[in-house]
């Protein structure tokens, strides 16, 4: 198994290397162990959510997987946040952050051990582009586990999730519901452990892993606590021994086709804008060209299927029951909107994985047919103009209309804007404006769920829209503008909006305009200052100081690729 085991020997063969050796006798090897491919199994477990508190059971079952496949597992863990427990206050601004750090540590320890594959498992919005992420850089054979989705927890016999109790702070605000009703919306909707149960980020991101061709069939779509989700933990640890023995690495896997692929499935799922925020960092760490317009160009093709939350009616959980993301891939491949002949981690194409899949039963309404889609395009619509000159990104889902035009309402924190959508300041037609929220200005990049939950909540889903340089929960839902570059930090037009300033959004034809004179707008940012930074030391800093604008992926090591791409020029 030499050829199997490029990176371990050099740490563990021959005499010089006794000392490494003792130490790893410690830790479990025996004699034959030394001769096996050591696989990394990279876990994100933790107890600081419930996405992430039962992967230390998956990750000992993958290395279950590993060792039966001839391979010698060692578990190791990375970091991860909540989202959910940090939003809406100044510890989310780490949420983005974290996606640079576990590639950062899953990298380092792949590295350092000299592992020769890597199974990584990821189980909430931020670790599982990073982990992704990390199993490019490597360019090992790698194969990503989803830690799968929470069932829904159940209010007055409806399915309720954390997007119900964040609605839930918005209805008690407009004295819709009582303490009492708050606090059992509270401790009914997260019964226990996997990510977030709606079409929200979590569940984009691990569709879009698989339609990447990383992830093993229908990976995305169990349930975080079932027999399925176990087996796909031992057929992972499989997986990762055939991709060795065939030397089919992560690079050799993405492509333009693989990311066209998760593009069109994110699409007809209605699934999170922060999949054009991760799509668009993977894709920079693979070294593929991938830009904002690709979502527009494929949006044009794919329709939006899924009548998923957050906007949708049914939960993840519904959407397992009849077979995942798989049948749906079958319906595109149909059709010719993704590529069957992209590769992926079970050494097959696309269309070789399909084959064997059953089709949706019948009767089903959770995906549309094509003939009859909730909406005609796509729902992540890229916006240029006068206020977002290099790209904002919007959801879309029709439901919300195509235009809405307001005046501003503008806020320098994300804390400021909750404030007064709560104490009713907010009202019918403003166009709430949330600025100094971008990478650089938050720093990190907050996702706005507070916001956006406590205007649904207070009943204005429909009567007022919302404009950021942050981003979004995949939670969130209503009429909201994400992502505006260049962010207001570094001197976007966003930055000089006033209040009582006229705004339009206008989705079909991909325009957010801020309705003063070009000469108001030049003359408004000539007398702009640049705030101070809001952190000075520490790892908030050192992203401020690194991390490249939204529309090119929030990436930390943009300087360092286009530094090296003029060296080489």
């Amino acid at each position: 198994m030499s050829e199997n085991r490029k990176f371990s020997k050099i740490v563990v063969d021959g005499a010089d290397r006794a000392p490494s050796r003792s130490m790893l006798r410690a830790v479990g090897f025996e004699d034959n162990d030394f001769d096996k491919p050591q696989v990394g199994v990279a876990s994100t477990w933790s107890m600081v959510t419930p996405c992430n508190m039962h992967i230390d059971t998956l990750a000992k079952e993958t290395e279950l997987g590993i060792n039966a496949a001839g391979g010698k597992a060692v578990i190791f863990n990375t970091i991860t946040i909540s989202d959910g427990i940090s939003m809406g206050s100044e510890g989310m601004k780490y949420s983005l952050v974290s996606r640079e750090v576990i590639a950062d540590s899953i990298e380092t320890v792949v590295g350092c051990q000299g592992f020769d594959g890597v199974v990584t498992i990821g189980g909430c919005d931020k670790n599982m582009p990073g982990c992704v992420m990390g199993m490019i850089r490597l360019n090992r054979p790698s194969v990503f586990v989803y830690g799968g989705t929470i069932q829904p927890g159940c209010h007055k016999g409806k399915d309720v999730d954390i997007v119900s109790v964040f609605e839930a702070v918005g209805s008690h605000a407009n004295n819709k519901i009582d303490d009492a009703e708050l606090k059992e919306i509270e401790c009914e909707s997260i019964p226990g452990p996997g990510s977030c149960g709606g079409m929200y980020t979590a569940n984009t991101m691990a569709s879009a892993i698989e339609a990447l061709g990383l992830s093993l069939p229908n990976s995305s779509a169990q349930d975080a606590i079932s027999g399925p989700k176990m087996e796909d933990c031992r057929f992972a640890g499989a997986a990762v021994l055939n991709l060795l023995e065939k030397d089919i690495k992560p690079l050799d896997i993405l492509s333009k086709k693989s990311f066209e692929n998760a593009i069109a499935v994110v699409t007809a799922l209605g699934g999170s804008t922060n999949a054009v925020l991760h799509l668009i960092a993977i894709a920079h760490t693979a070294n593929i060209d991938l830009d904002l317009d690709d979502f527009t160009r494929i949006g044009k093709k794919v329709p939006l299927l899924a009548d998923l939350k957050p906007s949708g009616k049914y939960m993840m959980s519904k959407l397992v029951e009849i077979g995942g993301i798989v049948p749906l891939m079958k319906v595109l491949l149909k059709e010719g909107l993704i590529h069957g002949d992209a590769l992926t981690v079970t050494g097959k194409t696309v269309a070789e994985n399909l084959e064997p899949f059953a089709d949706y039963p019948e009767g089903q309404d959770i995906i549309r047919p094509l003939s009859n889609p909730i909406k005609a395009e796509g729902h992540l619509v890229v916006c240029y103009g006068n206020l977002a000159p290099e790209g904002a990104v919007a959801k879309i889902t029709g439901k919300e209309g195509n235009e809405f035009s307001g005046n501003a309402r503008v806020y320098n924190s994300e804390e400021e804007a909750l404030q007064r959508i709560l104490d009713g300041t907010i009202v019918k037609g403003d166009v709430i404006v949330i600025r100094y929220e971008g990478p650089k200005g938050g720093p990190g990049m907050r996702e706005m769920l507070s916001p956006t939950s406590a205007v649904m909540g207070k009943g204005l889903g429909e009567d007022v829209a919302l404009i950021t340089d942050g981003r979004f929960s995949g939670g969130s839902h209503g009429f909201v503008i994400g992502h505006v570059t260049p962010e207001a930090y570094e001197g976007g037009p966003l930055a000089i909006v006033q209040d009582g300033d006229p705004i339009t959004i206008d989705a079909a034809n991909q325009e957010v305009t801020l309705g003063i004179p070009d000469s108001e707008i030049q003359s408004r940012l000539s007398t702009w200052e640049k705030p101070a930074p809001r952190y000075t030391r520490g790892v908030l800093a050192k992203y401020s100081a690194t991390v490249s604008s939204a529309s090119e992926g929030a990436v930390t090591d943009k300087a360092l690729a286009l530094e090296k791409a003029k060296v080489t020029a």
